[in-house]
């Protein structure tokens, strides 16, 4: 029996786990042969948890492609996996569309899916709506309303099709969760209002223990959160990513090279190779560097290549950000695959809050700035134009250290950052919030 109107749905998705719901229009070219349409950037992947992204080298021209665990809903209630749903990433246009979501999977509605034929199309929307709800462990729980089925028609008469669109989606209204930014606010809020805080971190069991090391801001404040720390490149809480920063250089992200030098032999041949010997036991790697100029002490040059400024595209998914070696060698390179595998996971909810250090106190004290600032929207594409312009910089510090029995002890450090000033460029909308005005009303 199909769902008498879309807030039945949005109670069966609640009761299977959901916690954040979209919908799309679909048009007649959003088919089993043309696959469906997600956006004419890659901002989808703001919104849909994917799995690792990949690179194809099989088509002509070469995409990304990265897997999704995509679950049908039918109209009885039964819930089957689409096993071969998958997200395609086409750089040259950009934007990204959805496939393999019909095979193998009992539950998915093939008869709404059929192509039609090009001399019968209209070229608008056909009626059908795509509903995807979003659980918190990234399952995908996706229903298809027919034209005039009671779901598409309340949902059209609600007035929900009016609202503003998240990428090519709108909201899709379920009951009795709360509002996720609103519980982020209030938190950050009590936290603040407390004062100082001794320093601590979560340990992996989520128990709240005492922290000594130097500039542990961040661990505090994701420990008085509730947020474990696990160094998945994910959002921290509720959805969101949480950062606490005390200079006024924001490290974005912190990704391994997967190719070069570096990727294939390994941080300390990296070192070994192109590093500074501080003595024969000590070997690093410093400086900042800047997208299209070479750094005269480490002879190195970040390019960020097959990227074309003007358009914002990715004209050769097959290369990344290389950093050259005066000789031309690949020293390191991350893969345009990697970088999108930790950018699109991350950074498209985002809050950043400043703290302060009590330099008087014997143990490490933290003081949170009741203003804070929201980033939501972002594209890779303005990370890459960031890059290129030298406002988001390479900073690294990897370091291997020899020990008593001759073996060398490493650590990785890659880190891209950026001045806290220059933030509002990677969002569509970046805004300073003050919590106390916020909360009361």
């Amino acid at each position: 029996m199909e769902f008498k109107d879309y807030r039945a749905l949005g109670d069966f998705l609640v009761q299977q786990g959901v916690r954040r719901a979209l919908f799309k229009e679909l048009a007649e070219n959003d088919n089993s042969k043309e696959q469906i349409y997600l956006g004419g950037s890659f901002e989808a992947l703001n919104e849909i948890p994917f799995g690792k992204v990949r690179l194809d080298h099989t088509p002509s021209e070469p995409n990304f492609k990265a897997a999704v665990e995509l679950f049908w809903i039918d109209d009885d209630r039964n819930v089957s996996q689409a096993k071969h749903a998958q997200l395609i990433l086409y750089p040259k246009y950009p934007e990204v569309r959805l496939s393999g979501f019909l095979r193998g999977c009992p539950s998915a509605p093939r008869s709404h899916m059929q192509p039609v034929p090009k001399s019968k199309r209209r070229g608008t929307r056909d009626g059908r709506i795509l509903v995807f709800g979003v659980t918190p462990d990234g399952r995908i729980l996706a229903y298809l309303a027919a034209p005039t089925s009671p779901v598409a028609t309340s949902l059209r008469n609600s007035g929900h099709t009016d609202k503003r669109e998240v990428s090519v989606f709108f909201t899709f209204p379920i009951p009795t969760v709360p509002d996720q930014r609103r519980q982020i606010l209030a938190a950050l809020s009590d936290i603040v209002g407390a004062g100082w805080h001794n320093s601590c971190k979560l340990n992996r069991d989520g128990e709240i223990e005492p922290y000594r090391a130097p500039n542990a801001g961040g661990y505090t404040l994701e420990a008085l959160l509730g947020v474990v720390p696990n160094g998945i490149s994910g959002p921290d809480l509720l959805g969101w990513e949480v950062k606490a920063f005390s200079s006024d250089r924001i490290t974005l992200m912190t990704p391994e090279p997967d190719r070069g030098t570096y990727g294939t032999e390994g941080v300390l041949r990296f070192l070994q190779k192109f590093g500074h010997y501080r003595d024969p036991d000590t070997i690093y790697f410093t400086g900042v560097h800047h997208a299209g100029i070479r750094r005269e002490d480490t002879g190195m040059m970040l390019r960020v290549d097959g990227f074309e400024y003007e358009t914002g595209k990715i004209t050769n998914p097959r290369s990344g950000l290389v950093l050259e070696s005066r000789t031309g060698e690949a020293a390191a390179v991350w893969s345009y695959a990697r970088l999108l595998d930790h950018w699109g996971r991350k950074h498209n909810n985002a809050v950043y809050i400043r703290y302060t250090i009590d330099r008087q106190s014997k143990e490490p004290k933290y003081r949170y700035n009741p203003t804070i600032s929201m980033g939501t929207g972002t594209e890779f594409g303005f990370f890459l134009r960031a890059l290129s312009e030298g406002v988001v910089v390479y900073d690294p510090a990897p370091k291997a250290t020899r020990l008593k029995n001759g073996r060398w002890k490493t650590k990785a450090r890659n880190q891209f950052r950026i001045k806290f000033k220059d933030m509002a460029g990677l969002y569509h909308d970046f805004q300073d919030i003050r919590l106390d005005s916020v909360i009361r009303r």
